[in-house]
């Protein structure tokens, strides 16, 4: 779990360059306050603004467990993985939840970042995104399903992914709970938006006011407009957006220390929905989005997911079938003690001795980017 550097900063952000294989971001804003997750407790942080030096790796996650459809019906499994491309469906972690869901405040700052890409227009069509995702929990959480938790909205042309902090184990309290509940409650609160007008942030927002599990969870939630990309970020789950075999945009992880990721708890526990990093990302035609947790990008370096999805677009293969490999060989360096993965290199630099892949609950969503000519 490693980030790149950043200062303080207070309003949007605006990047000229696109990340990409050759360079990473730099300049995002951190808030004070601390989660120690080394030594399994839960602290509040404030979201006063403060400059920090962060690693340049990165790392991101994710999880999936019911379906949840427009007619409310529930499609099975724990360990499934979920595909869907042409039905009107949000697949999600969990049930809807109970209540209704209120309006929140958003006076409060929310740090954004604007990026100009330069390629293929998207004038002249209209945007899709086709989905498919895969989720292999870690092998001593198969039981309860693990801790990731994510979702697929078809219709609604969104994506989220979330991971709960497994420290909250050590209370006797099932860390997955949350992020299921939270990845739930954004479906409910995306099938309440305007169709047309899906906010991530607003979404984020609603849900969290909505969670009332125990735990703490980050989020990354991802949405297509006819504009391009709009998501939101908080933690180290995230996802990188790859044109022509180059990774032309990479979230940023958000860590108050070294694998202290920001998170979302109930109330006013944890960081709050506005301490999340909101992006508006132009995408063309057969760019690729990879989304998911950080067991995934805690033990792929972005060359070796890059590589994977070029194979993947060559082959023709599905989304959820370019996911199901970017997730097994993720899984594949997780258990490798010898090799150097984003993961221990970012233990190093903060100055522990790690070597090795980091074992996690792994999830991948893959979007591909589809557009029909406008008559």
């Amino acid at each position: 779990m490693a980030t790149s550097g950043s200062v303080a900063a207070s309003g949007d952000l605006i990047v000229d360059n696109l990340v990409s294989s050759c360079g990473n971001v730099s300049n995002f804003a951190r808030p004070a306050g601390h989660f120690v997750e080394r030594n399994r407790s839960f602290h509040a942080a404030s979201l006063g603004m403060r400059s920090r030096e962060q690693n340049k790796s990165h790392g991101v996650h994710g999880y999936f467990i019911f379906g949840v459809t427009h007619m409310g019906s529930n499609v099975g499994g724990h360990l499934g993985r979920r595909y869907n491309t042409s039905s009107s469906m949000c697949y999600s972690d969990g049930g809807v939840p109970d209540g209704v869901l209120k309006e929140t405040s958003h006076d409060e700052t929310i740090t954004s970042l604007a990026i100009e890409v330069d390629g293929k227009g998207v004038h002249g069509k209209t945007l899709k995104l086709l989905s498919g995702s895969s989720y292999l929990p870690h092998p001593d959480k198969e039981e309860t399903g693990g801790e990731d938790a994510h979702f697929i909205c078809v219709d609604e042309q969104v994506i989220g992914v979330a991971d709960g902090v497994g420290g909250w184990a050590d209370v006797g309290v099932n860390a997955g709970l949350y992020s299921r509940s939270l990845m739930s409650n954004s479906v409910e609160a995306i099938q309440g938006e305007p169709k047309d007008g899906i906010d991530p942030a607003r979404v984020l927002a609603k849900a969290h006011l909505a969670t009332k599990a125990r735990g703490s969870s980050t989020a990354c939630i991802i949405a297509l407009k006819h504009e391009g990309l709009h998501a939101i970020n908080l933690g180290d789950s995230g996802f990188v957006v790859i044109r022509d075999g180059c990774t032309i945009f990479q979230s940023p992880v958000q860590q108050h220390d070294f694998n202290f990721t920001y998170q979302l708890a109930t109330g006013n526990e944890g960081d709050q929905p506005s301490s999340g990093q909101v992006f508006k990302i132009p995408v063309a035609v057969g760019d690729v989005i990879v989304a998911g947790t950080d067991g995934l990008f805690d033990n792929l370096y972005n060359n070796e997911v890059t590589a994977l999805v070029v194979q993947g677009v060559r082959s023709r293969v599905s989304p959820e079938v370019m996911a199901k490999s970017i997730a097994e060989l993720a899984r594949v360096k997780a258990l490798d003690r010898k090799r150097q993965s984003p993961f221990s290199t970012a233990a190093q630099e903060a100055g522990f001795r790690y070597h090795g892949g980091k074992l996690d609950d792994i999830t991948v969503l893959v979007s591909f980017v589809t557009g029909s000519t406008d008559e």
